[in-house]
């Protein structure tokens, strides 16, 4: 069709891309009207939009563009269903916070609301992991509420099957396997995993490298002496470690 809309809105399923795109589908192809649906958030002016907007809108090509939305569509209704099931789901376990949802004032103070990412649960999944871990691991720098979920899924919210932290971080893969000779260490590589939950806390290390935290500043002295594959090793192992504590002993952050 030579329409370049892409190239001046910068997600074109968004607000603005949507309504235009619904539109040029129910039979309006004016540049000028298609235009001023622009929302007042998007920086490119009408000038420019009508120019993008400009093109041949032949019917196979409109037949494309429609299957296209349609299918677009339809993946997110499955998305959205996939949440309300998984949000069921998460409302039959345990909860060990007491937590009014139908009174606001007993709800608890929870950290800041991370900035959403386009794959981000269309439900409150921060509520649901306080009230089912009993704290609000999002505090933790680098942990966000979609790690915190999987983190659950793949451990739940009780680690008595691991009677320390070493034990959990050994499980994990975290810990350094010491091979000695002699009375000298050899190698104290970790072990190769494909632990899930091992690869949500070195995500979540990596997430750190711009962090004005401590935990930031602990991944940035660790990179700039030895590599960024080690201080990825060595901020999950403390991660874990933090987790650990925290979830063991129900501190309230």
């Amino acid at each position: 069709m030579n329409i370049h809309l892409h190239n001046v809105i910068s997600d074109i399923t968004g607000v603005t891309g949507l309504k235009i795109i619904n539109s040029i589908l129910s039979g309006n192809h004016n540049p000028k009207k298609l235009a001023e649906l622009k929302n007042n958030k998007i920086k490119a002016s009408k000038k420019t939009i009508i120019k993008s907007l400009t093109g041949h809108y032949r019917e196979e090509h409109l037949f494309t563009l429609r299957q296209s939305l349609e299918s677009y569509q339809f993946c997110h209704q499955q998305i959205y269903d996939c949440d309300k099931e998984i949000e069921k789901r998460l409302k039959d376990f345990e909860s060990k916070t007491t937590i009014d949802q139908e009174n606001s004032d007993s709800l608890p103070t929870l950290g800041p609301k991370q900035r959403k990412a386009g794959n981000s649960p269309l439900f409150d999944l921060q509520g649901h992991m306080y009230r089912i871990f009993g704290t609000d691991l999002t505090r933790v720098d680098g942990i966000s509420v979609v790690t915190a979920q999987t983190l659950f899924s793949e451990i739940g919210s009780n680690l008595d099957k691991f009677p320390t932290v070493k034990h959990f971080c050994s499980w994990l893969g975290l810990s350094p396997q010491n091979k000695i000779s002699g009375g000298r260490i050899l190698s104290s590589r970790t072990k190769k995993t494909s632990n899930k939950a091992a690869q949500a806390f070195r995500l979540s290390a990596l997430s750190l490298s711009h962090s004005k935290s401590y935990l930031g500043d602990f991944y940035r002295k660790i990179k700039s002496r030895s590599g960024a594959p080690k201080a990825i090793t060595a901020t999950a192992h403390k991660l874990a470690r933090i987790f650990y504590k925290i979830v063991k002993e129900k501190l309230d952050l």
